[in-house]
């Protein structure tokens, strides 16, 4: 089967501007918003790391070697492009061991922020969300209309979908989601087959999210709702409540779509039967993931980015905002600009 990214649908059009996006490093910043403060004692020594143009599994390499111990024995909340400026951290098991020596670690790539002793490892999705500054450059097209659409979508948000990075080079993670789930695979790497069991079940939730856009329910409520607060995980069941619109309109809850796998859906009438539908078009999916026993789980459909504000100068756009740990960047540009790689 093809798969093609372009073809989800937009939330206010495809736009009609051009521009460069990463013409250098620094033109993506992403800085980790981490909840937790180390205590300063405990057997995990976490270290805050500004990275530039380099791969965070490498960096955890590195710091592993340097500090001779184990892959295993470091671990990071969440991964960060490579080409980017990015500050993110991560964290070392060194039960009854010193603090290793960094000083002649630093590199043009990486540099040692901050230290600190904790009690507990750093674990994946620990962070709460990801500060951007993103700079586009050689805007090309109407730019006067850019601002009306920036506030169009402080306003309403950005469909949630899973970004094209999730999918892998010429969508090839969901090619080997395929094979795998069609038993053409003989031996997968526990890591790779965590990449395809991912990219599958984040396509199905893409097309869930897509195809509400196309019958323009994506910030209207259906019967057979699942509602989720803004920015965290627990879902909620609300049939009988006058706030819920109002609640949506001033972005306090979303509406959800499901994250396929085995299980009863908290979903039920028109919501239900939309989900199904769609899964039934990427039956090898969804059976697949069932199979693979991943528990059904839900996801916002829309995006709020806090924090949001711009400036447009000449031909450059220079943007902030805060977003939520797992959500993608790259889907709230892409409301705003066709990026010329």
């Amino acid at each position: 089967m093809k798969y093609d990214f372009q073809s989800l649908t937009y939330a206010y059009g495809k736009p009609a501007l051009k521009g460069r996006l990463k013409a250098q490093n620094s033109d993506f910043r992403v800085d980790e918003i981490m909840p937790i403060v180390a205590s300063g004692e405990g057997e995990h020594l976490w270290l805050l790391i500004a990275k530039d143009g380099a791969n965070t599994d490498w960096v955890a390499q590195q710091l592993a070697k340097h500090a001779g111990l184990k892959p295993m024995a470091v671990s990071y909340a969440g991964m960060k492009d490579r080409h980017a400026l990015t500050t993110q951290w991560f964290s070392l098991h060194l039960p009854g061991m010193d603090d290793p020596d960094f000083s002649d670690l630093q590199t043009d790539e990486f540099k040692i922020l901050q230290q600190s002793r904790h009690d507990r490892k750093l674990k994946r999705g620990a962070l709460s969300g990801n500060h951007f500054q993103i700079r586009v450059t050689e805007l090309k097209g109407d730019i006067d209309l850019l601002d009306e659409k920036l506030q169009t979508i402080k306003h309403k948000g950005v469909p949630n979908y899973f970004g094209e990075q999730r999918f892998g080079r010429g969508m090839g993670n969901l090619t080997q989601a395929e094979k795998l789930f069609n038993r053409e695979l003989k031996k997968v790497k526990k890591q790779q087959r965590g990449l395809y069991l991912s990219a599958a079940r984040s396509w199905i939730f893409n097309q869930i999210v897509s195809t509400r856009l196309q019958q323009d329910n994506w910030l209207t409520p259906l019967p057979g709702e699942v509602f989720m607060l803004n920015g965290k995980s627990a879902c909620f069941i609300d049939e009988t409540s006058n706030e819920i619109e109002q609640r949506l309109l001033h972005k306090e809850i979303n509406l959800t779509a499901c994250l396929w796998g085995e299980g009863e859906s908290m979903a039920t009438g028109p919501v239900l039967e939309l989900e199904q539908s769609v899964a039934a078009e990427y039956d090898v999916f969804s059976k697949g993931l069932e199979s693979a026993r991943l528990k059904q789980e839900r996801r916002a459909v829309r995006l709020v980015a806090e924090n949001l504000s711009w400036e447009i100068k000449d031909d450059t756009l220079q943007i902030s905002f805060d977003l939520p740990a797992g959500a993608f960047a790259t889907m709230l540009m892409r409301e705003l600009v066709n990026i010329d790689d």
